[in-house]
């Protein structure tokens, strides 16, 4: 697989024909049919431990800082605690490197997304499919469905809300670039504009401080902000999803990178054998219900 993809970059210009149907089963794929390509051909030409990565023989494998629980455990994501921690050794392991051959890098959470060539052989940091961002990176399948939860102290108003009516005259706020403020702004619509920062610590802060009524965020991270954190906040409630289309999390790669439809492969594998439920239950245990604001 390296001769072929190193041969597709020096003759990238002119390759022909003949050359680019040989390579197919290692090429970048087309947008939206990675889950399947990684459940025919790619999945019998993902050598093991030989991808085409950023460094020969490691895999570089990034997430912002520091690395909140219940996602990583004591900002250490190169322990394989927290749940995207394990999930990241499990991707790994999958794609034939083990604990010694991963390089964990610090990347803000918005430029993990942004447009440009990675660093990064993948990112992993809680970041939601969407079409949008598929114009600037790749994504694997979704490897965790997600909702969005309302946070609020214990006693104000906010904690007393029951529907998303009752959360529009609020002072809200979220980390920018997620799908929390995504919520804020296309769901709850509020009649303030809401407070976006650049880390959830700060919109912690905000809470704390009585500078926001609430924020959102996912809802494991709100479990954990509440038991943790700020425990004199209370989860308020959680969102349905919208357009009937689970939000899920998906390992980010460089746009139309050549290990997507490998990557891809081995998160459908963890899916399919049980991997991901268990380590769900595992890391994540402590999400019990919250209620539904409609």
């Amino acid at each position: 697989m390296h001769r072929v993809q190193r041969t597709l970059r020096r003759a990238a210009s002119g390759a022909t024909v003949a050359l680019l149907a040989l390579a197919v089963g290692c090429a970048p794929q087309p947008e939206g049919n990675a889950s399947a390509t990684a459940s025919g051909t790619a999945a019998g030409t993902c050598a093991q431990g030989e991808l085409a990565t950023k460094t020969s023989g490691k895999l570089i494998i990034a997430t912002d800082e520091p690395a909140y629980e219940p996602w990583f455990k004591d900002d250490k994501p190169s322990d394989g605690k927290g749940f995207e921690s394990a999930v990241a050794y499990a991707v790994a392991g999958r794609l034939g490197y083990g604990k010694s051959a991963v390089v964990w890098q610090s990347v803000p959470f918005n430029k993990a997304f942004a447009p440009g060539e990675k660093t990064f052989d993948f990112d992993i940091n809680q970041v939601s499919i969407s079409t949008e961002r598929k114009q600037a990176v790749d994504f694997s399948s979704g490897y965790y469905d997600v909702r969005q939860a309302v946070i609020a102290l214990k006693g104000s108003k906010a904690a007393q809300a029951k529907s998303i009516a009752d959360l529009k005259a609020l002072r809200l706020g979220a980390q920018v670039g997620t799908t929390s403020l995504d919520y804020i702004t296309d769901v709850v619509k509020p009649t303030r504009q809401p407070a976006a920062y650049a880390k959830n610590d700060q919109a912690k802060s905000a809470l704390k401080n009585g500078q926001v009524d609430a924020i959102v965020t996912d809802l494991p991270t709100a479990f954990y902000i509440t038991a943790a954190e700020v425990t004199d906040a209370r989860i308020v409630g959680q969102f349905e999803n919208q357009g009937g289309t689970p939000e899920q999390f998906g390992l980010v790669l460089d746009k139309s990178s050549a290990l997507t439809p490998c990557v891809t492969s081995a998160v459908n594998a963890l899916r399919k054998d049980g991997t991901l439920a268990r380590l769900e239950k595992q890391w994540l245990s402590d999400a019990v219900d919250a209620p539904v604001l409609k």
